[in-house]
């Protein structure tokens, strides 16, 4: 079997999933997904968005998405669930256990997810940029025997002059 240069490496091929994943977010801000995977397998995924049933965000569904807000400001009048979140209770309503798996998130957690992955017994993140309020989260994410790693991309690697 010839080697392929192509063939993404399981990190990749996982955050590539989220990737995808975020495109059906019905935020208006931002599109974030999450992907929970253990023994290389996908178990649970998620975007960010309203709870099911309730009007999409990008239609009017959450006023605070819907305003001139700041990002970080007024969070507890977001309606929206994020992405992390919607991966976790996915997981639960199915009755799947996530304990000892891996959570690939396009963004790095915020606190209330941070503390979600700690108690449903994740225990590595890997991320792909860094969300602008995360500096609790990040801390108690490590403080709660959780591995955290920022995962960029050969091109990304690249452009900052990072060797492999």
């Amino acid at each position: 079997m010839s080697e392929n240069n192509s063939r993404p490496d399981w990190d990749n091929y996982f955050m590539e999933i989220a990737r995808v994943a975020a495109s059906r977010s019905n935020c208006c801000r931002r599109h974030v997904a999450a992907v929970v995977v253990k023994d290389r397998r996908i178990i649970s995924t998620g975007y960010n968005g309203t709870p099911r049933g309730i009007t999409n965000c990008c239609d009017g569904g959450c006023p605070r998405c819907k305003s001139d807000t700041p990002s970080g400001e007024d969070l507890g009048s977001c309606l929206c669930s994020h992405a992390e979140e919607n991966a976790i209770t996915q997981a639960a309503y199915h009755g799947i256990s996530i304990k000892d798996s891996t959570l690939y998130t396009t963004y790095s957690p915020c606190l209330l997810c941070a503390k979600m992955i700690i108690n449903s017994g994740i225990i590595e993140v890997v991320y792909h940029q860094r969300y602008t309020i995360d500096k609790i989260s990040m801390k108690l994410l490590l403080d709660g025997g959780v591995m955290v790693r920022c995962l960029l991309s050969e091109a990304e690697k690249e452009e900052l002059g990072i060797s492999k």
